[in-house]
């Protein structure tokens, strides 16, 4: 008689197989609503538009802009700084501070 031929161990891989495919498919769940939760930049810019909320962002060249956004596109966000628009590449964004 062969070994993987066993009934018991025909079970047990029956069994270790369903649980692995639970597992996964929570597994997949769980990422699918990170997924959904997940705030892009662009998003957190145009909430900040939207409330005309100052903001403090800094680029990757080192440079500051604050001020209020003016515009928000696909790829730049336009930030109105006493009257002065700034223009910056979202990919050249490091990181942002909304205040109200």
């Amino acid at each position: 008689m062969e070994v993987s031929g066993h009934p018991d161990l025909i079970h047990l891989g029956r069994m270790l197989r369903d649980r692995m495919d639970r597992t996964l498919e929570a597994e997949m769940e769980a990422a699918r609503a990170a997924a959904r939760r997940t705030r892009t930049l662009r998003d957190l810019l145009l909430s900040a538009e939207d409330a005309a909320a100052r903001i403090y962002l800094t680029a990757s060249d080192g440079s500051l802009h604050s001020g209020v956004v003016a515009a928000v596109g696909a790829d730049h966000v336009e930030i109105n700084a006493s009257g002065v628009p700034h223009i910056v590449a979202l990919g050249h964004v490091v990181a942002v501070e909304v205040r109200p």
